[in-house]
């Protein structure tokens, strides 16, 4: 079967990983280079149902649903390569990780990731995650791939 190519959409997306709404947090995949390197999108539309209580009145998107956005491309990236088609990845290590811009409702994210490492059963990532061009979260994710999901 050959590698998917971008851009893919919400659907493309779940047919590769298990996350679904309200925890997909990518929607779509606008660049891909599997087992390289990958351009994704998430919009924040403020129907988000985490940003009631977080903050009321003054809601903005947790740093850490931005890493795991950045973590979704990454598992698109590694899951689109022929050696870890099937696989399922987990978080192993989150280092290195910088939170540099405030993003609000209305705002697109741009998560881009580059392999370092894929093989075995372990990849990393280099993150960075921009809206506007502007700088909001950048950092490496280590990941397990797993034969199969945990029970």
């Amino acid at each position: 079967m050959a590698a998917p190519t971008a851009p893919l959409d919400r659907a493309a997306i779940e047919a590769i990983i298990p996350h679904r709404p309200p925890f997909l947090l990518v929607d779509e995949i606008v660049a891909l280079d599997p087992g390289v390197s990958g351009h994704g999108r998430w919009t924040i539309t403020g129907e988000e149902p985490w940003l009631a209580g977080h903050f009321p009145g003054n809601p903005i998107v947790p740093g850490v649903l931005m890493t795991e956005s950045a973590a979704q491309v990454a598992a698109v990236v590694a899951l689109t390569h022929p050696d870890q088609r099937g696989k399922f990845g987990v978080f192993a290590a989150v280092d290195e990780v910088r939170f540099t811009r405030i993003v609000r409702p209305g705002d697109t994210l741009d998560v881009q990731v580059e392999v370092d490492r894929l093989g075995g059963r372990l990849g990393r990532v280099r993150a960075v995650v921009t809206v506007d061009g502007e700088p909001t979260v950048r950092g490496v994710l280590t990941f397990g791939l797993l034969d199969e999901a945990p029970a």
